[in-house]
């Protein structure tokens, strides 16, 4: 089943339930499935990858929100965008820890043969498209770099 189809059915299901906070994320997440589709100029199905970069997108977003609101001490505003970001992940792969994320870029560190901060961005390359959807780019840089330092 595709994310527009899982979408809908909860957009759905939300509705019957009057659930303002899950309908407003639902929402987001069609619309910019929407926008995808038409920036191609077609009305193919985009890509799992693709779906997976624009939930990760909506979420990244989110936090930002929840950050600086909570920063300026508006807590009524970073609620509902916390709340959003639980709705949005509950579509996208589960998330691997930071162990885990270090395993596999150590492995893949080890296969290349990469040394010194020179070889980051081969070492990138390969881990964002081995990693792809299960961890944060953020997550996989830092790494990266401890790593090769």
């Amino acid at each position: 089943m595709s994310l527009a189809v899982k979408i809908m059915d909860d957009l759905k299901t939300a509705m019957r339930a009057k659930d303002t906070v899950a309908l407003e994320a639902l929402r987001a997440i069609k619309s910019e499935i929407l926008l995808a589709q038409t920036a191609t100029g077609s009305k193919e199905e985009i890509t799992e990858d693709d779906e997976i970069k624009l939930l990760q997108r909506l979420v990244k977003t989110r936090k930002e929100s929840a950050r600086i609101f909570t920063e300026q001490n508006r807590l009524d505003l970073a609620e509902p965008e916390l709340a959003q970001i639980a709705v949005i992940e509950k579509f996208l792969p589960a998330q691997l820890s930071e162990a885990e994320v270090e395993a596999v870029i150590a492995n893949i560190i080890a296969e290349t043969g990469a040394t010194g901060i020179a070889s980051m961005g081969k070492v990138m390359g390969l881990a964002s498209a081995q990693l792809g959807g299960t961890a944060e780019g953020k997550m996989i840089s830092t790494i990266v770099k401890k790593l090769l330092t």
